[in-house]
């Protein structure tokens, strides 16, 4: 189950994905780039702003991507996947308050709990072949760029 290959679109759709939080760090290490992007975007678009607003979104949408994968269920497996699959929505709705440095973390753990119920709902054979290979991969593009503000 492992070995599956994981589609190309999914992998070039998740990995631009990455993009915000990329463009999140790199706007806290570029001056440039962050007085560009507030000129042209706004302030919201700039340093670790773009990237915990973002991050609480992506929680909220894979919420949605596991309360797909719970239809595939029925019984009480459908019901407890139900439940688990809106965790992340109510982690990024109570948890990123208190600012950057609290929300990082709160969102870091948030993604971190997700690859759990990711590989819950993978196990349960809910997800498809190849959706480990891709967490894994986009959890650490996450992790990686919410790091340099949760430190």
């Amino acid at each position: 189950m492992f070995n599956a290959s994981i589609p190309r679109s999914a992998l070039f759709l998740g990995l631009a994905g990455l993009l915000p939080f990329v463009w999140g760090v790199i706007t806290m290490w570029s001056p440039m780039a962050a007085e560009m992007t507030q000129r042209l975007a706004g302030p919201r678009f700039i340093g670790p702003y773009v990237g915990l607003f973002y991050g609480s979104v992506i929680l909220s949408f894979m919420s949605g991507v596991l309360w797909g994968f719970a239809t595939r269920a029925e019984g009480a497996v459908a019901t407890t996947g139900y439940a688990l699959s809106v965790l992340p929505a109510l982690w990024a709705f109570f948890m990123t308050g208190g600012g950057p440095v609290a929300a990082a973390i709160a969102l870091i753990a948030g993604f971190v709990g997700l690859l759990s119920l990711d590989w819950l709902f993978w196990q349960q054979g809910l997800a498809p072949a190849w959706w480990m290979k891709l967490r894994l991969i986009l959890t650490a593009g996450v992790v990686l760029c919410l790091a340099p503000v949760a430190l």
